[in-house]
């Protein structure tokens, strides 16, 4: 009887349910123009929680357009040979042809008259002067027309090539922006705190819904490590749940992990004792429960687990 009236009690171990939360916030910055979700509304991944809109996104993304629209018509420009402007060169290098042929046959007859003495040297040095000038008309014209049948440089292309597809980049970012209006669950499960309101600017990353993913609960304890007794992953175990009348919910170990090491942590005392660090156990229920939810406390009789 002595024996039984100094028996310490049973060892009870006390956890609670746990699940993922999600905080939903926009990429961009933007106003609040239509809420379709509340705190308690259960919803699907992809529902539709909230719409924004911002004028100044949906501007830049008309003026990305717009530049987008430009850099093509230079590419276009560029790449284009215009007929009329081959034609036009052409008569120009046939003008310039046939005022070198006439600066050509002057010179020739001011030589012939030099070398009889019938004219000055002043009207020969006259003609040359002409004649050299023409024949740099003609060059040039030809090099014109040359420049206008091959285009612009591969230099040119490039670059304007180069500028279509930072255009495009420029407007592929603003369609994404954009696209970032409609807020839309991650998940599937149920919506605990909204801090969206209606006409409300919010920036990039503001929180606005905070959901709990209700398909994946477990149960979580924090043991003192001399009580793990062995514990291992995939052990198995009866959990009672107070919040559904006691309901014994069976569990799998999916996670043993030690907890933070803080700096006054010491690994031996000096009269001899230990510090004993505090580990995490997490539980998955075997079978769904329903009822089940976050917060719940968990009461496990550590004595008889695995009994």
């Amino acid at each position: 009887m002595l024996w039984l009236a100094t028996r310490p009690p049973p060892l009870t171990i006390q956890g609670e349910v746990s699940a993922d939360r999600v905080d939903i916030s926009p990429r961009v910055a933007a106003r609040i123009v239509t809420l379709k979700a509340d705190v308690g509304d259960s919803v699907e991944r992809g529902a539709v929680l909230a719409e924004l809109d911002s004028p100044q996104l949906v501007a830049a993304r008309l003026a990305a357009w717009a530049a987008l629209a430009v850099a093509k018509a230079n590419l276009d420009q560029i790449n284009s040979i215009r007929p009329e402007n081959v034609a036009s060169r052409k008569a120009d290098l046939e003008s310039s042809k046939a005022d070198e042929t006439l600066n050509q046959e002057t010179y020739d007859r001011q030589t012939q008259l030099a070398r009889t003495g019938n004219t000055p040297q002043a009207s020969v040095d006259n003609a040359t002067r002409n004649l050299q000038m023409a024949i740099r008309r003609r060059e040039s014209a030809e090099a014109a027309l040359q420049l206008t049948i091959e285009g612009a440089s591969k230099e040119e292309r490039a670059l304007a090539a180069a500028q279509v597809k930072q255009a495009e980049a420029t407007l592929s970012q603003r369609d994404v922006d954009v696209t970032e209006f409609v807020i839309r669950s991650p998940i599937t499960g149920q919506v605990t705190t909204r801090v969206a309101a209606l006409g409300e600017n919010f920036s990039a990353g503001a929180p606005l819904f905070s959901m709990i993913d209700m398909g994946n609960l477990w149960f979580t304890f924090n043991l003192r490590e001399d009580l793990l007794g062995g514990l291992k992953i995939g052990d198995k175990f009866d959990v009672k749940v107070p919040a559904l009348n006691f309901q014994i919910v069976p569990v799998r170990v999916t996670v043993i992990n030690v907890q933070g090491q803080y700096a006054a942590w010491r690994a031996t005392r000096a009269t001899g004792d230990f510090d004993l660090r505090t580990f995490e156990v997490r539980a998955l229920p075997l079978q769904p429960v329903d009822g089940l939810r976050p917060g719940m406390s968990a009461i496990v009789s550590w004595a008889d687990r695995g009994r």
